[in-house]
């Protein structure tokens, strides 16, 4: 049942009572709902009960990700530490050429850009913090920026949790002094990203095409979002052929993929445990050997 106090807090918002409500699957964070009101209307809704400010960012982020206008993102009603209430997205079938449509307009998303790397506030990826309050010089370096707000946040978390090993930390030394070589591109403005860009993070609306949720949103170099795609799958080859044709890459971006991968997969050492060292372990020594 819902909690009463968000009964009464959901009627001050909507003006009008919720009459039915049904529990919804893919949440591992929270618990989410499909609510309908008197009136018919239908509306997301996700429960925290730890009252963290992860709604709050989440909010945030959605807006942000509606600003640029490429991709459907569900308009967020209202957010507060213990729900989020948005739009409710009723769920249809993949298009015939739903990935080739998705990779054009995350084009449209990357070339949304902003003044610096980075965002105005930090959020969360899962239920880690992300680091996104760049230093002075690291809103104009995006390599400054990656390895210390991203793969060292990440490492000194790994310290605090048990999970840095002597191989961990020196293979960290060993890439401090590489990272310069391995991510030098040529001049990428900051891309708005998705953050957290993996197949579940995206749901097929009503048309048949995509609708992103979920996100953990900054400015950054654009492969980080793509590098992302390819690490627990959920995108065709034609998303990323679809990319390519409209606002390709710089070169070498394969060589640079493993980087990225690296950040998301030192954060789910921290959130899952030891199942991800070996990965980790074997991305650094890719780029330190």
């Amino acid at each position: 049942m819902l909690p009463n106090e968000i009964k009464k807090t959901l009627l001050e918002i909507l003006n009008e009572d919720v009459i039915d409500f049904s529990s919804l699957s893919g949440g591992c964070i929270s618990d989410a709902y499909k609510i309908q009101t008197k009136s018919g209307r239908f509306y997301f809704l996700k429960i925290d009960a730890s009252s963290t400010d992860l709604f709050l960012k989440e909010a945030n982020g959605l807006r942000e990700l509606r600003r640029a206008n490429a991709i459907r993102v569900p308009e967020v009603i209202h957010a507060e530490r213990k729900f989020i209430l948005t739009e409710y997205i009723t769920p249809g079938q993949k298009k015939s050429d739903f990935f080739r449509e998705l990779g054009r307009c995350f084009t449209l998303l990357h070339k949304f850009y902003g003044e610096h790397f980075g965002f105005y506030e930090n959020n969360y990826i899962g239920s880690n913090e992300q680091m996104n309050i760049p230093s002075e010089e690291e809103k104009h370096d995006w390599i400054k920026f990656y390895f210390n707000k991203r793969l060292m946040f990440q490492y000194r978390l790994a310290e605090k949790l048990g999970h840095a090993t002597d191989e961990l930390k020196k293979l960290m030394s060993a890439l401090e002094n590489k990272i310069e070589n391995i991510l030098k591109t040529g001049s990428e403005k900051p891309s708005l990203l998705h953050g957290d860009l993996w197949g579940g993070n995206y749901i097929v609306d009503e048309s048949g095409s995509a609708c992103l949720i979920d996100p953990a949103v900054y400015y950054g170099n654009r492969e980080a979002d793509l590098a992302m795609t390819k690490l627990f799958g959920g995108f065709s080859s034609e998303f990323f052929n679809a990319y390519q044709e409209t606002y390709p890459l710089d070169e070498g971006y394969l060589y640079r993929e493993d980087i990225y991968k690296l950040y998301h997969l030192l954060n789910h050492l921290n959130l899952f445990g030891w199942g991800y060292y070996s990965q980790c372990i074997n991305i650094l020594k890719k780029y330190t050997r």
